[in-house]
């Protein structure tokens, strides 16, 4: 759970860290961060060796997250693009059992998951939200991030007993590809010294050490408990917005913070608790200490 918070904390840091560099483009700016943060690999670079579907799961999971989302965000509008990113937490709690049979779910756990992802809906339309028809391609690809997110979550927990993957070489190749498709898609741009403090900050943390602690997370840890915390990352992102100057805390946004935080609380809770002091307290046929 400390590495999966880990993790949902510094991924809460990318909106703040990249309005600081919104005038880079997107492509330019993943491929950019996610070879920063392959460098906390650089002292094992002889063991950045993995079979072909290895490296195939880790470019689906690094780069296709991030091509099919930013995508999503060119052709439809942001807010909407954003609430349908945010699926993949709950994917994560409902595909579990697929992944891993040993894990079945409670019905206290999909309500935990239904009711965090209303918060973070919430949270990130505001309360208002209107889908198109002509931005359905926008929308199909936000979708298509959170299954290839969850799936790609789900595939690295059932590694448990198996070497870590080699989690940096697979930012490496990811960035590579990224950097590709901003020289093929998008317009050039340039550097300027302001923008190297936030985009080492960007690749070192959001970018590079949380997919290293959300791998070792999700293979020591239950996914089905990680993915209920992950609809921390936009409470915390809201809240870090607002420090920094860049939003205002609403009552809607208050509300669907206690709905997130409601559900990581009703999913997490330990579900012994009560059988436990229940069954510490005698029965009036039963013969005390």
């Amino acid at each position: 759970m400390l590495l999966a918070l880990l993790a949902i904390l510094l991924w809460s840091t990318l909106a703040a860290l990249t309005t600081r560099l919104d005038g880079l483009p997107p492509f330019l700016l993943a491929g950019t961060s996610l070879l920063i943060g392959s460098l906390a690999g650089v002292p094992r670079w002889r063991r950045w060796r993995a079979p072909l579907p290895m490296l195939a799961l880790g470019v689906y999971g690094l780069f296709a997250y991030h091509a099919a989302l930013f995508m999503a965000l060119r052709l439809a509008p942001p807010i909407e693009a954003n609430l349908l990113n945010y699926l993949w937490p709950l994917l994560i709690v409902v595909l579990t059992p697929a992944f891993l049979r040993e894990r079945r779910l409670t019905a206290r756990q999909i309500a935990a998951a239904l009711l965090g992802f209303a918060g973070a809906a919430l949270l990130v339309t505001g309360g208002r939200v209107a889908f198109d028809r002509a931005h359905a391609a926008g929308y199909a690809l936000a979708i298509a991030a959170a299954v290839i997110w969850s799936t790609y979550s789900l595939a690295s927990a059932r590694r448990r007993d198996a070497q870590a993957p080699p989690v940096s070489f697979f930012s490496a190749v990811s960035g590579l590809l990224a950097l590709l498709c901003h020289a093929l898609f998008e317009p050039r741009a340039v550097f300027v010294a302001a923008d190297v403090p936030w985009l080492l900050l960007l690749g070192l943390g959001p970018m590079g050490a949380a997919f290293l602690a959300w791998d070792a997370a999700l293979r020591r840890g239950d996914p089905r408990t990680i993915g209920l915390l992950s609809y921390l990352t936009p409470v915390l992102s809201t809240l870090l917005l607002a420090l920094a100057g860049g939003g205002r805390l609403s009552g809607v946004s208050l509300a669907a913070m206690v709905l997130v935080v409601g559900g990581a609380l009703l999913g997490t809770w330990p579900a012994g608790v009560r059988t436990a002091r229940a069954s510490a307290t005698p029965s009036r046929g039963s013969i005390g200490p």
